[in-house]
């Protein structure tokens, strides 16, 4: 039982990482592959600021990873739950119909 409620306190937190609108949205455009700043602020409409506040918590709680190529910075889904996660929320939400 103790092991199960330090799974269920790190999921608990896991989602709390995911449990923004504006993180929801630039993740829902990352499970279509990796996309850069200007391509995600494109896409999503946030301003720059805010989508380098969202996208820095994103790398904190470990659901993102970044790759450099001379000044522009890739980002793609680095947690292979968050992956999971997102394909059955994109199917659902973010698709278009």
């Amino acid at each position: 039982m103790e092991e199960m409620q330090k799974k269920a306190e790190h999921v608990s937190s896991f989602l709390k990482g995911l449990a923004s609108p504006h993180r929801l949205l630039i993740l829902c455009h990352l499970v279509e592959g990796e996309k850069n700043v200007t391509e995600l602020i494109e896409a999503t409409g946030i301003a720059q600021t805010s989508m380098s506040q969202h996208l820095n918590k994103l790398k904190d709680e470990n659901i993102v990873r970044y790759r450099r190529e001379h000044r522009t910075l890739y980002y793609s889904i680095s947690h292979n739950a968050v992956h999971d996660v997102m394909a059955v929320l994109y199917d659902h939400f973010c698709k278009g119909e």
